[in-house]
């Protein structure tokens, strides 16, 4: 008994000295495990990290090297967003209807036989395969390459993918790391189930209400803001959703509305209705003229749409080329020089036209008188007197002389690519540059092109397997029904 009673006296005299310890002491023999936690972990990361390259920049291969996309696509805002994506090296696999392919193959065909423009233009770096889908052969085709992809994208009708049986939960099933990216016309609400095309996006984005002349009505842009657009802004969504599964390792859902791409474009015009609750938008030009604003961003025209006074003025031989003009802008920095060169050189000191607030009401005039000086040259020669004093100006070029300019084939954003059926025939190049990722344009697919390498090198089928598949006719279209006498 005596000596329990000494090791107990013992633990209570330690037990207190333990507690009598520096607090500071305590807690960081507490925090040492959860620091050497943080090292390892530190240092994992960093061993994590790959080793830098050391062959010379463009030379070892491209952003997207490695990512395989299942095309679902077709037209034009799909298309352009899966394009992109095999410029910067992404495999796309474009799976088509038997005998028909995208719609656009056969749209403004202008040689015959061959396909169209419209889809040669979209459909770069991809390559084709057939597939009918409603047959069992080819679901089982496309189930193996939704097991064998990164990322499925569609531009389908709403529904359209469920009703082919391809629902969230049945791909994310097969493939949870499958990122499942859409182009719709609307997002969630009233509008979803409604189909759109370019111009609709346009006029229910906000683009069309702000464009055009104020006693005029609206206007849709030449530029594809609802379809391009919005297949870049796609673009983005996938990268992002891509870079998110290092981390997490799973995928995700990524949808980009045309309405709501379109009004991302139009921002400025949503910034200037709420500065319309301060008062007139003194840099539009109605202003000048005392026209009343009303409750909604106004159409302006050619007004600047940044805060500087800008406008499209005519230039030597505009009376017989529509496209002999050049956009003006009075930027405030260059007020002297651009007073110089039109011979006004009086305006830089009268207090009425001497600083912005005072040029405000009467910018018609002043371009007006700008135009007088413009005219006497044309838009390549006003460019280059502006551009010596730093003046910015923008001079209208048409598509004939883009497609002629040397500048743009030396840079890739135009360039000349060949066909076999159509021939030689000019597209636009990747808009992006990127030093390490060098982007080559080639050939759209013909239709089913690589329908045997896809079953062969990418699925791994044997041989006995593809000719399985493509004797039940779940590749070719059905046969057509003869006409009765």
């Amino acid at each position: 008994m005596a000596k329990k009673a000494k090791k107990k006296s013992k633990k209570v005299v330690k037990a207190k000295a333990a507690s009598r310890k520096p607090a500071k002491k305590v807690a960081k023999k507490a925090t040492k495990p959860a620091a050497k936690k943080a090292v390892k972990k530190a240092s994992a990361a960093k061993s994590a990290a790959p080793k830098m390259s050391n062959k010379p920049y463009g030379k070892d291969g491209k952003a997207l090297d490695g990512v395989k996309i299942l095309d679902f696509t077709h037209v034009q805002s799909g298309p352009t967003c899966t394009q992109l994506l095999a410029w910067f090296g992404a495999d796309v696999i474009k799976v088509e209807r038997p005998g028909v392919g995208d719609i656009t193959r056969g749209q403004l065909v202008d040689v015959k036989g061959a396909d169209s423009l419209y889809f040669t233009m979209l459909n770069h770096n991809k390559r084709s395969i057939t597939i009918d889908s409603k047959h069992p052969q080819g679901k089982r085709v496309l189930d193996e390459l939704i097991k064998h992809c990164d990322v499925l994208v569609e531009n389908f009708a709403p529904g359209a993918l469920d009703r082919m049986g391809l629902t969230w939960e049945y791909i994310h099933k097969m493939n949870p790391r499958m990122i499942v990216a859409s182009v719709k016309g609307f997002g969630p609400g009233p509008y979803e189930d409604c189909k759109v095309y370019e111009n609709v996006a346009q006029c229910t984005g906000g683009s069309a209400s702000t464009t055009g002349f104020r006693d005029g009505p609206p206007l849709v842009t030449g530029a594809q803001i609802g379809d391009s657009g919005t297949g870049l802004h796609l673009a983005l969504g996938i990268v992002s959703a891509l870079y998110q599964r290092n981390r997490t390792g799973r995928g995700q859902k990524v949808l980009c509305a045309m309405q709501d791409g379109v009004l991302n474009l139009c921002r400025v015009k949503l910034r200037d209705q709420q500065r319309l609750k301060a008062g007139p938008l003194r840099e539009f030009s109605q202003f000048g003229q005392n026209i009343p604003f009303g409750e909604a961003t106004p159409r302006a025209g050619n007004d600047s749409g940044g805060g500087q006074p800008g406008w499209i003025l005519k230039c030597k031989g505009w009376e017989n080329d529509p496209n002999a003009y050049i956009y003006f802008i009075t930027q405030a920095p260059v007020w002297e020089p651009i007073c110089d060169l039109i011979g006004e050189p009086g305006w830089k000191t009268d207090p009425e036209y001497a600083t912005p607030p005072a040029r405000l009401p009467k910018l018609m005039a002043i371009f007006a008188r700008i135009e007088e000086w413009t005219k006497t040259m044309t838009k390549l020669e006003v460019m280059e007197a502006c551009n010596a004093h730093d003046i910015p100006v923008g001079p209208i070029l048409s598509m004939k002389e883009i497609a002629e300019d040397q500048s743009l084939r030396a840079t890739g954003t135009v360039v000349e690519v060949d066909h076999p059926t159509r021939g030689k025939y000019l597209t636009v190049g990747n808009p992006i540059k990127m030093s390490d990722s060098i982007s080559e344009v080639t050939r759209s697919p013909l239709l089913g092109e690589h329908t045997d390498e896809i079953l062969s090198s990418v699925l791994k089928f044997k041989a006995s397997e593809i000719a399985e598949i493509k004797n039940s006719g779940a590749l070719t279209p059905p046969p057509k029904k003869e006409k009765a006498a």
